[in-house]
């Protein structure tokens, strides 16, 4: 069987469309419960109908899908086990991503069938580090913890964690200023009826469910898809291994830049031999580890697998000079060598300016031959996305209409959470973090509720916190009982290596 050309078994075709099948499940999933969020003031303030606003709002997901930079989605990435972001084609490889996605899913549309506003964000990450746990344990030689990349993860938990509080307390504060600054009595009134609001406070609300859209396209529509471009790479790496947009000139900065960086490793390396090949791969892989530092070993390695990258590429002007085994290992220097540089970077092993620079400018050219999504991609993701957000997005809109606050959402408590998610998760994005599109909007709406003194419903907020706290370590023992299943049956079952 052939697929994008290359040539797979049956059983690999059938892993592939299984994979891909969830990631877009998980991206439908999250339409309906994340990005319903978006549309619950326009339709609760009766801006515009119900099936207007979920169109109009899964078209603005398209829209910021398609214009992402992708740099959330390899956030999240980074966040896998490094030997299976290298080998995800493996038996063990695909047991990651099944594991992960359904693990996602499953909280998912429970959370969804209660009608909470739990994070997608959350429910992900969650996942990833029960994978990464798990594969500790069944790998042999493997110390348990240290498949997870904690460092980034403190990252990723940070800003899940922060956002909420941005959410509650700048939705608050604007309301404030908005109610001294805008002395215009019909924006903080509850609708009357099924009266919609006046045209300019509507097209307000309509700029701001727009705004929330896009962002939450740009932020949260990037989480399946690196996994989607992960599985790619897995079980078609003549086709997906390397950026196939890359030109001559790409290749031929990647060879300069090489050389140029090839003094600081020298300088950093001294009189030590050189570590190439397979041997330098295993010392980088350790390295990228959280718990590992840089040392003399790890210098030889950098300097010799960059003298590997320059060798490999020097002469050629495109990546199908290279044979299918030689893509797929180069994609696995690449990458080492991308976050080895920027881990040695963090660690201030190189703090001369000029030579950080010259670093950071060469592990970014690598960066885009391994970090790319393909237009399709972002079409298949944003289109899952977007029908989700059309289909199941009625239980969490009544949540964030009615349940919060003890009184209806008035106009500009609408917008005050509205602005500030977009807001919030549009910085976010700029940044590469992950956000939770639901925790903002909906500490958002508790916080105009608390600034107006409109009351809370604590059995909501009660509910809200106690799947916002259950969430991770929900997610954790689900993704490693998956792995674990997932691993015997993929090796034992279906004998896949």
């Amino acid at each position: 069987m052939h697929i994008f050309g290359e040539s797979v078994t049956f059983g690999t075709a059938f892993f592939l469309f299984l994979a891909l099948g969830l990631a877009l499940s998980f991206e439908f999933v999250n339409g309906f419960h994340d990005t319903a969020n978006a549309v619950a003031t326009v339709i609760y303030t009766h801006s515009l109908k119900p099936w207007i606003a979920v169109v109009w709002s899964g078209f603005c997901n398209l829209l910021g899908v398609l214009t992402s930079s992708g740099a959330v989605a390899f956030s999240i990435v980074a966040l896998l086990p490094v030997e299976l972001v290298l080998n995800v084609g493996s038996g063990a490889g695909f047991a990651m991503v099944f594991s992960l996605l359904l693990s996602a899913i499953i909280w998912n549309l429970g959370t969804w069938y209660l009608g909470l506003p739990a994070s997608s964000s959350h429910t992900l990450v969650g996942s990833i580090m029960g994978v990464g746990l798990a594969n500790s344990l069944l790998s042999p030689g493997h110390v348990f913890g240290e498949g997870v990349n904690w460092a980034k993860a403190g990252d990723v938990f940070a800003s899940l964690i922060i956002s909420p509080v941005i959410g509650f307390v700048g939705a608050g504060l604007l309301l404030l200023l908005s109610k001294a600054l805008l002395r215009r009595p019909e924006l903080y009134r509850a609708p009357e009826g099924e009266k919609p609001p006046p045209a300019w406070i509507r097209g307000l609300l309509m700029l701001t469910c727009t705004g929330v859209s896009f962002f939450h396209g740009s932020n949260d529509g990037q989480k399946g898809m690196g996994l989607f471009v992960l599985i790619l790479v897995g079980v078609l790496p003549g086709s997906f291994a390397l950026n196939p947009a890359s030109k001559s000139a790409d290749i031929q900065q990647i060879v300069t830049r090489s050389r140029d960086a090839q003094c600081v490793f020298d300088k950093l390396r001294g009189s030590a031999p050189l570590v190439n090949g397979q041997t330098a791969v295993g010392d980088l892989s350790d390295f990228l580890k959280t718990k590992s530092h840089a040392n003399e070993r790890i210098y030889q390695a950098v300097s010799g697998k960059n003298l590997d990258i320059a060798t490999e590429l020097t002469g050629r002007s495109t990546y199908a000079d290279l044979s299918v085994d030689q893509r797929k290992r180069f994609r696995s220097d690449i990458y080492l060598m991308s976050e080895s540089i920027n881990k040695l970077i963090k660690e201030k092993k190189v703090t001369d300016p000029k030579e950080v620079h010259l670093l950071q400018s060469y592990s970014s050219a690598l960066s885009k031959e391994t970090k790319y999504i393909p237009d399709w991609v972002k079409v298949a993701v944003a289109c899952a996305l977007g029908f989700g957000t059309m289909i199941g997005w009625k239980r969490i809109v009544v949540t964030v209409g009615e349940k919060i606050g003890k009184e209806h959402l008035s106009y500009a408590q609408g917008a005050a959470a509205e602005i500030i998610a977009m807001s919030t998760i549009g910085l976010a994005d700029k940044f590469g973090l992950p956000v939770s599109t639901t925790h903002v909007l909906s500490s958002g709406v508790a916080g105009t509720m608390a600034a107006n003194r409109s009351g809370l419903q604590a059995e909501t907020l009660r509910n809200i916190l106690m799947a916002w706290v259950l969430t991770l370590p929900a997610c954790v023992f689900l993704g490693a009982a998956l792995f674990s299943f997932s691993f015997y049956v993929i090796f034992h079952v279906f004998g896949l290596r």
